[in-house]
């Protein structure tokens, strides 16, 4: 067993309290009850993690890209999520196609990732593996020439004409990163928020736009260029308009058969049943989580700020989500740089001027899940527990099986474990988080 608890415990050893007892309730496990498949764990991997981990000096930027990515020294990350151009978490606006008229994009060029996210990426995936990294890209905003508002940021809408040439510039960045950086891509998301109007890089689609873009164009031209492999994820933002959005992609048999599922965000909802129904409508589709952040800036050493990480991850892969991805893998002590000033907080902290790095209680809390639950796992039946508990548990490719609870209450809960039969006595303190491994 290992515990993280608000009172100090980070990722500590212990042992089970001791023999099953009747006057606790029974939180039982059966492995042979299985559920999705977890693809993996993540995060993003944003021009400003990049800049904030290049102030580091060299060892220590590595070592935290280890902490995340190692397959033995970290904590099991897997995924991680890019973006095409530029986003919020970018020192500036940047396009990949910068040319207006450019149909054919003669003018394409990753140059614009060279100096910051290029090298993030590169030793993200050396260090994981090629054969684990799993890197998902997704778009803020078309080049501002392609859009309605001739902007990037502000919403703003593709431009019907400038369709089939915003398709083929996926297929320019996949075949770029693919032939010259040596990274292939295993996932896209159509937009990034396309309900979104920002102050910063945004676009707007309706569920009908971004249904006809991906059946009319995007689809086609991935399958037509060689990428019908890459996994493709629809919405890309919040659960409270999951259902609609996915009625109208996945409720379209042209549109749906391109596409993997659909990808969600935390903010405004915290309707976890939102992705089961999805899910139990549109079977053989996954869900996926893209990015949950708290906002407001940074907020070194605050201890609930994991435990809302230990919150949704419970929720949404109770309720099918085949893998979860954070944002920012790091940022500064203000919680940037951002160009447009909305500062977040992220797992990692780095003090820039101090040299100093902060292992948030998020990070531990992912952890829980992302070091414990191997790629390839399947959620089991966890049943019963006592009042106030939060669990789900996984049964790896290797056989072992993988308790995660939690405890967000001010009370020390005693319950007994029953894992294929064998029952065991256990005590979780206030506040703590911990996994059971079998």
């Amino acid at each position: 067993m290992v515990e993280t608890s608000r009172d100090g415990a980070r990722l500590a050893p212990g042992t089970i309290a001791g023999a099953a007892t009747s006057n606790a309730a029974t939180l039982s496990c059966d492995p042979s009850k299985r559920f999705q498949q977890i693809t993996g764990f993540g995060g993003a991997l944003t021009e400003s993690s990049a800049y904030v981990l290049k102030q580091l000096p060299e060892a220590q930027r590595l070592e935290v890209l280890k902490r995340y990515y190692d397959p033995r020294e970290g904590i099991g990350y897997t995924l991680a999520r890019t973006h095409i151009g530029s986003c919020d978490f970018s020192l500036s606006t940047w396009s990949l196609a910068p040319s207006p008229g450019d149909y054919e994009l003669l003018d394409f060029s990753l140059k614009p990732m060279q100096r910051w996210l290029m090298p993030l990426l590169r030793d993200a995936h050396r260090i994981a593996g090629a054969d684990r990294f799993k890197l998902l890209a997704s778009p803020w905003s078309p080049p501002a020439w392609m859009k309605t508002n001739n902007q990037m940021d502000r919403g703003g809408s593709l431009r019907e004409e400038y369709a089939a040439t915003w398709a083929n510039h996926y297929v320019k960045f996949l075949r770029a990163m693919r032939d010259e950086e040596k990274i292939p891509l295993w996932g896209l998301t159509v937009q990034n928020e396309p309900e979104a109007n920002q102050s910063w890089e945004s676009c707007i689609y309706t569920p009908e736009q971004e249904r006809d873009f991906v059946r009319k164009h995007l689809g086609p031209t991935l399958a037509r260029e060689g990428f019908g492999g890459i996994k493709l994820y629809g919405f890309d933002h919040n659960r409270d308009t999951l259902e609609k959005r996915a009625d109208a992609m996945l409720g379209d048999a042209e549109t749906a058969k391109y596409m993997a599922g659909m990808a969600v965000h935390w903010y405004v909802s915290d309707d976890y049943a939102a992705e089961a129904r999805v899910l139990k409508k549109y079977p053989g589709k996954e869900v996926l989580f893209t990015e949950g952040c708290v906002e407001g800036g940074a907020k070194p050493g605050d201890w609930m700020v994991g435990e809302r990480y230990a919150r949704n991850m419970f929720g949404d892969l109770n309720a099918g989500v085949c893998g979860w991805i954070d944002w920012n893998i790091a940022l500064d002590m203000r919680g940037g740089p951002n160009h447009v000033g909305n500062f977040c907080d992220a797992p990692v902290l780095v003090d820039t001027k101090g040299g100093k790095v902060l292992y948030q209680s998020s990070f531990h809390a992912i952890a829980h899940f992302s070091r414990y639950v191997k790629p390839g796992a399947h959620r089991i039946e966890l049943s019963g527990g006592p009042k106030g508990l939060q669990s789900c548990a996984f049964a790896n490719p290797d056989g072992s099986i993988a308790v995660i609870a939690f405890n967000p209450g001010d009370a020390a809960i005693d319950f007994n474990l029953d894992i294929v039969g064998e029952k065991h006595g256990c005590r979780i303190p206030a506040h703590a988080i911990q996994t059971y491994l079998a």
